[in-house]
């Protein structure tokens, strides 16, 4: 089949129903119309796309020839800024869900998770996000936080999990076997949709400080250290929302 033969449209039709060799391929990206190359590459994109994503669900595809049912992803935003608090979103997804572009959070752009935080919100199973504020991080720490956060989030989950699948942290006093895994949300579509969800959420609420705040610049760098946040600290004092257990706040907050 030439492409030179057939119409742009007759092309897009083919190329939606999958229709395509590497030939037809191959043909289209020598089209002189310049809107056919486009196309193919376009689709050659979404085809890479897929094949990576579908790869995320290793973990998961394990858990479920395990005879495992709701396998659910939980990951954390906000353990290293000054201010605000720690969030845990955990993600139950469908199995094999194609989400387009899914990743790490921190490999995205703000645009890119806030559409795949609709997305993930429209399509899965079950999802859940839970806080833990400053004042409550300086009373028990950074990490027994980011873990209440989490069993706050799996324990919020309608249907409950089965298994949990966690970037790295262990949760030992879970009622379900999990798998704690090192970067989880670079390796399981899981985790990678629990680190959007977190990370939009948080960043929503960090924008609403900033509101709130103004003199702290709260929207642009969401309570992590830059020379601009601790110039405002050293300037204005810490303010309600932040960590006062964390360097270098503990040299300007009152002893």
């Amino acid at each position: 089949m030439n492409p030179q033969n057939l119409t742009i449209k007759e092309i897009v039709y083919l190329l939606q129903k999958d229709a395509v060799t590497e030939e037809f391929l191959t043909a289209c990206a020598s089209d002189r119309r310049d809107t056919v190359p486009l196309l193919a590459e376009r689709w050659r994109r979404k085809k890479r796309d897929e094949a990576r994503v579908a790869a995320l669900y290793a973990f998961e595809d394990e858990a479920f020839r395990e005879g495992f049912q709701l396998v659910a992803g939980v990951d954390e935003a906000g353990r290293g800024p000054l201010a605000g608090p720690v969030a845990a979103a955990a993600v139950i997804l469908p199995r094999g869900l194609y989400l387009p572009r899914l990743n790490d959070s921190k490999k995205l752009t703000a645009g890119a998770r806030k559409t795949l935080f609709k997305a993930i919100k429209a399509n899965a199973l079950a999802m859940a996000v839970k806080l833990v504020d400053a004042a409550e991080i300086d009373r028990i720490n950074i990490a027994a936080a980011t873990r209440q956060a989490m069993y706050a989030a799996i324990s919020a989950l309608n249907p409950q999990p089965d298994k949990v699948l966690i970037d790295a942290f262990p949760l030992n006093n879970l009622a379900v076997p999990f798998r704690a895994i090192v970067r989880g949300d670079t390796q399981s579509a899981s985790i990678a949709a629990a680190s959007i969800v977190a990370k939009v959420t948080r960043d929503g609420i960090m924008e609403e400080y900033d509101r709130k705040y103004p003199e702290y610049g709260f929207a642009k760098h969401k309570g992590y250290g830059t020379l601009a946040h601790l110039a405002a600290i050293k300037k204005y004092g810490p303010s309600p929302i932040h960590r006062l257990t964390f360097a270098p706040l503990r040299q300007e907050s009152p002893q």
